[in-house]
């Protein structure tokens, strides 16, 4: 009885949508038709004829490449810093995290400014540095780098969890460590990383998620809004989102979006699956078998 409504809850809004979904996968449907079953057809037309699919593939692949390793080491170096014993480190910790908790478009659409070629803060810092500038979210290459950017300004949140990570590994062994004359370095590499190794296990999988998943960085950011320069920063649920709503002269493809969503769930699940069943090769284990 107690669990009931949690069942009835999770029925309702994970179990059923997930069915009709993987039944529009199978259809051709518009949001006000009938759905009409052409079974693997919007699969076949993905990976074979439409010329947006691998496009969008590849730029969340490069997407996921470029954050999140760099996520990561901002997260815990960002960690690092804050778990020194100093003055104002409950500030510094706050000021970190802040922008997790600022409205997400709006602090998008200030960073649309800043990277604006002409008048925008990024290029007019370049000047007065003497350093060439950039086209940035208006060139192909500099476009995604540009949206990784955007994307680190809310790394508090990996902060966070890597604070707590640190917190936790007992203070007797940097102490011992100390003692037997080892250095920063030296007790960063054998004492603090394998201690958090299994953290970090879980933040590749958070940021791998994140990036896989990213929408509103490259929709607000891109010029058109559709993933330009080109396809260069149209990543898979970009892809999804143009393909699912419609728009002046488009009508909606639900059925086609529906497939695609199950694509990237697809990989997703074998990306985490993987990256838990390797995991054990860099995750310390005090356990000896």
């Amino acid at each position: 009885m107690f669990l009931a409504p949690a069942l009835i809850g999770f029925t309702v809004f994970v179990v059923y949508p997930l069915i009709r979904s993987a039944y529009f996968a199978l259809t051709q449907y518009n949001g006000l038709s009938d759905p009409k079953f052409v079974g693997f057809d919007n699969f076949r037309r993905m990976f074979t004829t439409d010329p947006s699919f691998w496009p969008s593939v590849r730029a969340t692949l490069l997407l996921v490449v470029l954050y999140v390793p760099l996520s990561l080491a901002a997260g815990l170096a960002l960690a690092v810093f804050c778990n020194q014993r100093m003055r104002g480190v409950s500030l510094l910790r706050t000021l970190c995290y802040l922008p997790v908790v600022l409205p997400v478009v709006a602090t998008i659409t200030l960073w649309k400014f800043v990277f604006n070629p002409q008048v925008g803060l990024a290029n007019q810092v370049l000047t007065w540095l003497h350093i060439p500038t950039s086209e940035w979210l208006s060139g192909s290459d500099s476009a995604m780098p540009s949206i990784v950017i955007v994307m680190l300004w809310s790394v508090g949140s990996t902060m966070v969890i890597f604070l707590a990570a640190l917190q936790a590994v007992p203070t007797e062994l940097y102490e011992a460590a100390r003692l037997d004359g080892a250095g920063s370095r030296t007790v960063f590499f054998r004492i603090t990383l394998p201690l958090i190794s299994p953290i970090m296990v879980l933040q590749v999988v958070l940021q791998m998620v994140t990036a896989l998943q990213a929408f509103n960085q490259p929709k607000i950011l891109s010029p058109d809004g559709m993933g330009g320069p080109g396809f260069s920063t149209r990543v898979l649920m970009l892809s999804i989102y143009t393909n699912g709503f419609p728009s002046l002269g488009r009508v909606a493809q639900l059925g086609y979006a529906s497939a695609q969503v199950w694509v990237l769930f697809l990989v997703i699940v074998v990306l985490i699956a993987a990256t838990a069943r390797f995991s054990s090769i860099w995750t310390y284990s005090d356990h000896v078998s």
